[in-house]
């Protein structure tokens, strides 16, 4: 296949990151386009594959039958030629803290296309919980159930929970039931109405009887901050669970009578933050978003960009900033589709819209 064939994507567009490699290779799937990928990460101290994008890329080729050229961890250039021999059980060792999230998400934008009845990935390794990346239970509890309401279902099942750096325990189940009919369009400009906050804290069992209850603190801090500034009910959950690692992850969400979900995001406990810090946090991420009536938080756009170039109609959501991931996955659309996308900036949001 000569070069011709392939679309060329320069892979320190923008900000340079692993997002392009998880967007362009399950764009590939999506509109059976084979890629080119060079300059891998050439804006990062180490450039090129890190053992988390190989894997992901990996699982996609097995997953869809597809070939990747030869790469190890440092590639800088590689093919991706599109298939469709979907395997539709697959059980995948994950050996690194690699986060599970980002590892599913071009699987998640291929999937929009996939012809099956129901595709299930069972994950051992990895983590639920890492730096810079979406937690499971933020995808189970927001991302995926804003996808539902377009006609893409994806079910996360976590039946142990790994943090970072140590994640060689996690044990997930994942079940994606690709859509039957044409996806429906996302229409996310009107936060409307909260009526609850719903939150989960999740600790690790070596971190109890560390400075009193942690979870219970970080409970506190959080109910206590929305009460002063938004005074909406909570009701927010905290679960012990075994993990190699140390942590603590947690994540507030709130369903709208508009039909939107908000939420924080996944926050982490650090060295240093102590647990009241960290749920006050928490809490003012939320109200950020709920005092500017937000209907779609920072993280969430960028995973709604797929879903919204992919559907035919008119797609539009209301977002408060333009995040560098955003824009990343704008451009890389674009070399995919013709659709055409229009960003408005208004006083304190920007909308997005495909037409």
């Amino acid at each position: 296949m000569s070069n011709k064939e392939f679309l060329i994507i320069d892979g320190a567009l923008g900000e340079g990151g692993g997002s392009i490699l998880r967007l362009s290779s399950g764009f590939s799937i999506l509109y059976n386009r084979s890629i080119k990928i060079r300059n891998i990460r050439a804006n990062r101290p180490e450039p090129g594959l890190k053992l988390q994008h190989l894997l992901g890329l990996k699982t996609l080729s097995e997953v869809t039958g597809s070939f990747l050229s030869d790469c190890k961890v440092g590639t800088e250039e590689l093919t991706f030629i599109p298939k469709h021999n979907l395997k539709t059980n697959i059980s995948l060792e994950v050996s690194t803290a690699a986060n599970l999230g980002l590892l599913l998400q071009p699987i998640q934008i291929a999937s929009m296309n996939f012809k099956a009845e129901k595709v299930e990935l069972t994950l051992n390794g990895g983590g639920t919980f890492g730096l810079y990346a979406p937690s499971l239970n933020y995808l189970k509890e927001v991302t995926y159930k804003i996808f539902s309401k377009s006609g893409l279902n994806i079910d996360i099942d976590i039946k142990k929970h790994g943090f970072y750096p140590k994640s060689f325990d996690s044990h997930v189940k994942c079940t994606i039931y690709p859509p039957k009919e044409n996806l429906k369009p996302v229409k996310l400009t009107e936060l409307g109405r909260i009526d609850l906050i719903n939150g989960e804290i999740i600790i690790t069992s070596q971190l109890k009887g560390q400075g009193g209850n942690i979870g219970e603190r970080i409970k506190r801090a959080i109910e206590q901050q929305l009460k002063k500034e938004v005074k909406i009910e909570t009701d927010i959950q905290y679960k012990w669970v075994d993990a190699i690692s140390p942590g603590v992850g947690l994540s507030l969400w709130a369903h709208s009578n508009t039909g939107a979900i908000l939420s924080t995001g996944t926050l982490l406990g650090e060295k240093g933050l102590s647990s009241e810090k960290l749920g006050t946090m928490a809490a003012n991420e939320l109200i950020k978003y709920i005092k500017n009536e937000i209907p779609v938080d920072n993280y969430l756009s960028d995973q709604l960009i797929p879903l919204m170039a992919f559907v035919n109609q008119p797609s539009k959501i209301k977002v408060l900033e333009i995040t560098n991931h955003t824009k990343t996955n704008l451009e890389i659309v674009k070399m995919f589709t013709n659709r055409n996308y229009e960003i408005t900036k208004e006083k304190n949001y920007f909308i997005i819209e495909y037409h």
